[in-house]
């Protein structure tokens, strides 16, 4: 039964680590970055590799 709990622990921790994880694209479509935790932390988005996103 421990067994059981841990791997479930274990299953909850690595879903929530993948649904933190997302892409943004800008409105003309041709450039897009991928982010891990939040989009503002970004590298891509720190450095200014697409733009403003926003336009």
């Amino acid at each position: 039964m421990k067994k059981a709990v841990k791997v479930f622990a274990l299953l909850a921790v690595v879903s929530t680590l993948t649904a933190c994880s997302g892409s943004i694209q800008n409105k003309e479509k041709d450039c897009s970055y991928d982010y891990l935790l939040h989009p503002a932390i970004s590298i891509s988005k720190v450095i200014g590799g697409c733009g403003d996103t926003a336009k």
